[in-house]
């Protein structure tokens, strides 16, 4: 049976392991951050509060 299989009935774990210091932590940081962002620009309920001092400068064409 493939990994990734839909017809897979058994729960599958997946470990991530990250080295400190690492680009790979690096690069997962900023998933998160990426996905963070997404999640309150989906929920626009939450958007207006995500948003910083620095997004509104961003936003209105500011430095």
């Amino acid at each position: 049976m493939r990994p990734f299989d839909i017809r897979q009935k058994q729960t599958v774990f997946a470990y991530r392991l990250i080295i400190k210091d690492s680009i790979e932590e690096k690069i997962r940081q900023l998933q998160k951050k990426k996905g963070d962002i997404a999640n309150d620009i989906l929920g626009e309920e939450n958007f207006a509060q995500a948003l910083t001092l620095n997004d509104f400068n961003f936003l209105l064409g500011g430095n």
